[in-house]
């Protein structure tokens, strides 16, 4: 008697199918994706440019700094994270021309005319044992003033909010009301 064989698979379609099923579950999977701080950098100098060493009046400058601990400091005052928004909108705005608050400069903006631009700088600092949570946290505020203050500037003067405005209105907007916040490198205040 004849042995019977067992037929055999044919693989070749084995291939096909699983190059089908990689290219299902890449179209129809999301992926995670992380969000950073946006922040535009200033350009590299070139070889040849002269370093300006800038003096900053002190008026003009606010330290922010967040301990190890997570415990905000702004101007060396203890604050709660919820009340750094306005102390610094109050600080960059100086509405009542306060002699301890920053300078205003009055600068020619292109397509706006004259305006009075503060040289306030934020300048943030922290602890290498700061929480990230806390870090973005304090970085949510500092930016949520700026744009409250953009804002601010773009409905009294364009009748919109600064988002909605288009992209030279918005440069206008940006020369008006710089971001100009600083960041030192963290520090280990634990060595000695």
């Amino acid at each position: 008697m004849a042995s019977k064989k067992t037929p055999e698979i044919n693989g070749g379609s084995m291939a096909d199918i699983a190059f089908l099923m990689l290219i299902f579950f890449l179209m129809v999977t999301t992926m995670d994706q992380e969000k950073g701080l946006a922040r535009r950098l200033p350009p590299l100098p070139s070889e040849d440019q002269k370093v300006d060493d800038t003096k900053i009046n002190r008026r003009n400058i606010i330290i922010v700094k967040i301990n190890s601990n997570d415990r905000l400091f702004a101007g060396n005052e203890p604050m709660d994270v919820s009340l750094l928004k306005d102390k610094i909108k109050e600080f960059l705005t100086n509405p009542t021309e306060d002699p301890n608050l920053p300078e205003k400069e009055v600068k020619f903006i292109e397509g706006f005319g004259n305006y009075p631009v503060t040289k306030g700088v934020i300048s943030l600092q922290n602890d290498r044992g700061t929480t990230y949570s806390k870090y973005i946290e304090v970085q949510n505020e500092l930016v949520k003033a700026i744009n409250e203050i953009r804002d601010d500037f773009s409905m009294q003067n364009f009748g919109k909010k600064y988002i909605n405005l288009d992209e030279d209105k918005q440069k206008i907007v940006r020369d008006c009301i710089p971001q100009q916040i600083s960041e030192a490198e963290p520090k280990d205040v634990n060595k000695k």
